[in-house]
């Protein structure tokens, strides 16, 4: 079966299941709760407390339990659960400006590790990495959303994540890697916050609660915090698009599209910066996930 994953810095994605943050605990003990998974004699839950920043997510076995997870829970919501050996292909991705030196790295990271076994929701469950292929963030999302792609001579694409701003410029369809690289995300953007938060306001904000805050689901916030979360992230916006405009990044020609948690979170501030012609949002966050499908099926000749 295939099954794509984005391994985001800050949630992880797939194509049918719900998105979940890139966190996790180990104990030696069963806890509370059943969202478990036995592992090589650990237990593993996850958690709202995000991994920190990791450019390189082989550095240990955190992201390949996340996989786990991700798995798991794709074939949960894909029905596709078996008793017998279940032989997997993952279709990942890593940023534009990674992929040449980490592709490689990244897909050996599943590979060869034989049959793995882990127990999940109280089920057993055997699996078999058959191969892992990794493609482009960005370019794989711009590819499975946007229609005729090849016949529009330039497309910016800005993928805000968690902690980086990936971008790429596509030429008819074509990625132009002169034209690609990773900036500072929406974690700058949470640390500024808590920081002039607790100096000015003597308040502890967590992410969850600044996310809920600019999404207007919070009706109990005070007027300062709200002013407070709404001046930074209109600042970072803008200071965002400056950097691109800096790079010789050209936001009033040509079509820009926007994708990403962070694209859908800051939505607002982006269309009232005043920065871009044209902006075009693809609000599912699931889209990379989705693009390494798509890209996949594509290049293997599967329907």
């Amino acid at each position: 079966m295939l099954i794509a994953i984005d391994h985001g810095n800050k949630q992880i994605k797939t194509v049918h299941a719900m998105p979940f943050t890139s966190g996790l605990i180990q104990s030696d003990a069963l806890g509370f709760g059943t969202d478990y998974l036995a592992y090589q004699g650990k237990y593993y839950a996850l958690t709202d407390q995000r991994i920190p920043y990791r450019r390189d997510k082989t550095e240990d076995e955190r992201f390949f339990i996340l996989t786990l997870f991700a798995i798991a829970y794709e074939i949960e919501a894909t029905e596709q659960y078996s008793d017998n050996l279940m032989r997997v292909q993952l279709a990942v991705g890593l940023p534009p400006a990674h992929f040449g030196v980490q592709a490689k790295r990244f897909t050996v990271y599943f590979e060869g590790r034989g049959a793995i076994s882990f127990q999940f929701h109280g089920k057993a469950y055997a699996i078999f990495i058959e191969s892992a292929t990794c493609f482009p963030q960005s370019f794989s999302a711009a590819a499975a959303t946007i229609k005729g792609l090849a016949s529009i001579p330039k497309v910016l694409v800005v993928d805000i994540g968690g902690f980086t701003a990936d971008y790429v410029c596509l030429r008819n369809g074509v990625p132009d890697m002169a034209a690609c690289d990773s900036m500072e995300s929406v974690i700058l953007l949470y640390n500024r916050i808590r920081t002039r938060a607790n100096a000015e306001l003597d308040i502890l904000l967590e992410e969850n609660e600044i996310d809920h805050i600019l999404r207007g689901e919070d009706k109990d916030a005070t007027p300062k915090i709200v002013a407070l979360i709404e001046q930074e992230s209109q600042e970072f916006i803008n200071d965002l698009l400056s950097g691109l405009r800096e790079r010789m990044i050209e936001l009033k020609s040509g079509k820009v599209v926007f994708l990403g948690g962070g694209a859908k979170l800051l939505r607002r501030q982006i269309e009232v910066s005043g920065k871009i012609r044209q902006a075009t949002f693809v609000e599912d966050i699931n889209a990379n996930a989705k693009g390494y499908e798509y890209l996949y099926r594509l290049q293997h000749g599967v329907r």
